[in-house]
């Protein structure tokens, strides 16, 4: 006598459905394929963008927290998908007329365009294939992978002097409590024994993205309330003013009480670890309360 056989366990029905949306990412990567292994190869040679790798896997472990086994009535949202996917041509054409004109773009502008509009491509594919409610759980997944694009060359340099000039401010603060000499001409510091200029290198805005990419993780995980989470993020700004002129003012005072040769010190020239850590301290203070004070409010009748 043949023993029955055991049906195998059907999978929950929104990963099924994602089956379509594999096969049309899959066309799309090879579509993209060229743009996307130069993004590849310029952030593993990038310090401030080798994150870009690590962004589709966070995107795709937080995207499966957030499936559901229950199927999906709803509808796509077919206009929405048109608007992205018009999005996504009107980006590639415009890097290809430039590219054909004979301009050059800088390297992180070309990045920037190309994989904005792969992006804007992929989403128009979610919204097509997959129902409202799905697409509302995978909403912050989707969103994260922003975090794949280059910042432009204008905008990276925005950056950089907001973090300039909010970490000199910070440092002179600092200078001026710790009851230093200190003549400030915007970015440079005139010490007794050494003069002081806070360059984009000093900016942080690695260790400032990095930082910002955590707490946008972060607050997901850790918290329900829109609010709480925008605080966390919203938080990266002063930590990041306040380690960079924290240890702007650590190697002036270095260069005062020991000698100027300590501007060439490890602190100096490999302190940004170091110094990025320690910003994790009051970060996850912060998160921390945030953390009690959702709980407390939730405890209230």
């Amino acid at each position: 006598m043949s023993q029955p056989t055991t049906p195998s366990p059907r999978p929950p029905a929104s990963v099924a459905s994602l089956r379509p949306l594999v096969i049309a990412s899959g066309v799309l990567i090879l579509l993209f394929c060229l743009p996307l292994y130069n993004l590849v190869r310029f952030a593993l040679g990038s310090s401030l963008y080798s994150h870009i790798v690590l962004i589709p896997f966070i995107s795709l472990y937080l995207a499966r927290q957030r499936l559901s086994a229950e199927p999906d009535s709803s509808q796509p949202n077919r206009p929405l998908s048109i608007a992205f996917f018009a999005i996504g041509l009107t980006a590639i054409i415009s890097w290809g007329l430039y590219t054909l004109q004979g301009n050059s773009l800088a390297r992180e502008n070309s990045l920037a365009l190309t994989t904005f509009s792969f992006l804007a491509f992929f989403s128009g594919v979610c919204t097509w294939l997959m129902g409202r409610q799905t697409l509302r759980r995978l909403l912050f997944p989707l969103a994260f992978l922003l975090f794949m694009v280059p910042m432009p060359i204008f905008l990276e340099a925005w950056t950089e002097t907001i973090l300039q000039h909010g970490s000199a401010s910070v440092a002179h603060a600092l200078f001026s409590v710790a009851g230093t000499s200190v003549f400030v001409d915007g970015l440079v510091f005139q010490l007794s024994t050494i003069t002081i200029q806070v360059a984009p290198e000093c900016s942080g805005i690695h260790s400032s993205l990095a930082l910002l990419i955590t707490s946008i993780v972060a607050g997901p995980l850790f918290l329900r309330s829109p609010t709480r989470r925008t605080l966390l993020a919203l938080s990266v700004l002063p930590l990041a003013l306040l380690r960079n002129g924290l240890r702007v003012f650590i190697i002036g005072e270095l260069c005062v009480r020991i000698g100027p040769e300590m501007i060439n010190s490890y602190i100096h020239r490999h302190g940004g670890p170091v110094f990025f850590i320690l910003s994790l301290i009051p970060f996850s203070l912060l998160l921390l309360l945030l953390v009690r004070s959702e709980r407390k409010a939730r405890l209230k009748p």
